[in-house]
C-alpha cells in the first residue's frame, strides 16, 4: 500500500469510501493530529483519505474495505474507545478500526514498539468523528 522513497510525499493507495462512511472520513481527516508517536505528519499523494506520519512511516487510510482476515470468530481488542482488528505485516502491524461508519487502517512499522500505542494518539479523533456503532 506504502509506496514512497526518502523524501517528498508518501504515496498511498486512496480508498473510495461511501455512504456514511464518506462524511464521517471527511470529518477524521481534517481532524489528525500533527504528530503520531512523536513523529511529525508528512505530506501525501493523492491524501483525501490518507495521512503519514515520520520515517519510516506510519499510515492512515480511511474508509477501507473489510479486511479480508476478518472473519466470524477472530479477535479484536479495545484501546481508548475504539474497537481494533489487528493483523501482522511484513515489517510491522496493520490495526483496522472497525464498528464505525467508516473502517480506518493504520499500518505501523515494527521500528515503533509497541506498534498499540500510535492507536493511543489516533483513537480520539476517531471517537470524535466516527461514532461507535459496535465492533468488538
Amino acid at each position: 500500500m506504502l509506496t514512497t522513497g526518502c523524501s517528498g510525499p508518501v504515496a498511498l493507495d486512496e480508498p473510495a469510501p461511501a455512504g456514511d462512511a464518506v462524511p464521517a472520513c471527511d470529518q477524521v481527516m481534517a481532524a489528525l493530529p500533527d504528530q503520531v508517536l512523536g513523529q511529525a505528519r508528512r505530506d501525501v499523494e493523492p491524501g483525501r483519505y490518507g495521512a503519514a506520519w515520520g520515517s519510516p512511516t506510519i499510515t492512515l487510510r480511511c474508509g477501507v474495505p473489510r479486511p479480508a482476515a476478518m472473519v466470524p470468530g477472530v479477535s479484536c481488542f479495545t484501546a481508548n474507545g475504539v474497537d481494533w482488528f489487528p493483523e501482522d505485516a511484513d515489517g510491522g502491524a496493520i490495526f483496522t478500526a472497525i464498528g464505525r461508519a467508516a473502517m480506518i487502517e493504520v499500518r505501523v512499522p515494527e521500528r515503533y514498539q509497541p506498534p498499540g500505542d500510535a492507536l493511543l494518539d489516533l483513537a480520539p479523533v476517531i471517537t470524535t468523528h466516527d461514532p461507535d456503532r459496535g465492533g468488538c
